[in-house]
């Protein structure tokens, strides 16, 4: 009989509660065959806030957990805290303020036995509150899945995501910890990942739950995460070497484009003003460096 796959689950919390419910989710977890569990939690608050809390829904739910203090405020510290106490075969990441479902890990190992990537996303379905606009609803502007460019993945996230520790592209790779406040280091991680030879691949089944708070269901707040998500790509621009003054004036005209659609397209203005902002980031992120 061969030795069972491994499995090491990372979750990073910082004050949320929630983390109990997302390890309630893992207990009720359909294991792949022959396969062990393992879960490891990495408490980025000052203090660890957390230890009781993932002790207690440990012990509830009978699960292998590794608890971690690593009291920075900053995710890219606690990430890479994850994958340095990763000794599995396979690790995956699931955010605090998920809930996975059953069969998210075997989709997750389906989908990489049958393509063997590097890397295999799953999708993060929103679940938004009762009073949220119905605008918002029917955009769905918060649920998260890949994005292909010329039938390729070429980065990814950190919210639903199963990697191959031994992936040659993915040794000793390890999260910027100076984008680790900012945002956008998943991002820029999966990235580095593909440009070193890393494969991603995405299984639809395995799917992943995430609330919405009433606080990031608004406009203001879509407009702030694609300005950010701008930014990130400026800086990918910028480590790739191409021309900044090109890829400024392009991204200015692009800019321009979507601002000019909303008179010409009213009806779909929210999405061409955020379209719009995308592009306002990644000029703001050449212009700044």
């Amino acid at each position: 009989m061969s030795q069972p796959t491994r499995i090491d689950i990372c979750i990073c919390t910082f004050r949320r509660a929630h983390v109990a419910n997302t390890l309630a989710s893992l207990a009720l977890l359909e294991a792949p065959f022959h396969s062990t569990l393992r879960v490891i939690v990495a408490d980025n608050d000052d203090d660890p806030t957390a230890q009781v809390i993932v002790a207690q829904a440990a012990e509830q739910h009978g699960l292998d957990v590794q608890y971690i203090h690593t009291p920075a405020r900053n995710i890219s510290i606690a990430r890479n805290a994850c994958l340095d106490a990763a000794t599995a075969d396979f690790v995956a990441f699931v955010d605090d303020d998920e809930v996975v479902t059953p069969q998210w890990l075997v989709a997750l190992t389906t989908q990489h036995k049958e393509s063997q990537a590097d890397v295999v996303l799953g999708p993060v379905l929103a679940v938004y509150h009762a009073n949220t606009p119905k605008w918002l609803l029917d955009g769905d502007y918060h649920s998260t899945r890949p994005v292909w460019i010329k039938n390729r993945i070429i980065t990814g996230y950190c919210g639903n995501v199963l990697m191959r520790r031994d992936a040659p592209a993915l040794a000793g790779l390890r999260f910027r910890e100076d984008l680790g406040v900012s945002g956008g280091e998943d991002t820029d991680f999966f990235s580095r990942a593909h440009k070193a030879g890393a494969t991603i691949d995405y299984a639809p089944d395995a799917v992943i739950y995430e609330g919405v708070p009433l606080e990031r269901a608004n406009f203001s707040w879509l407009r702030r995460r694609k300005f950010r998500y701008g930014q990130t790509h400026a800086m990918q621009l910028i480590e790739a070497g191409t021309p900044r003054l090109k890829n400024i004036l392009m991204a200015s005209a692009k800019a321009s484009l979507c601002f000019f659609m909303v008179i010409w397209s009213p009806l779909n203005a929210r999405q061409w003003v955020l379209r719009g902002m995308l592009h306002c980031g990644v000029v703001a992120g050449l212009r700044a460096t």
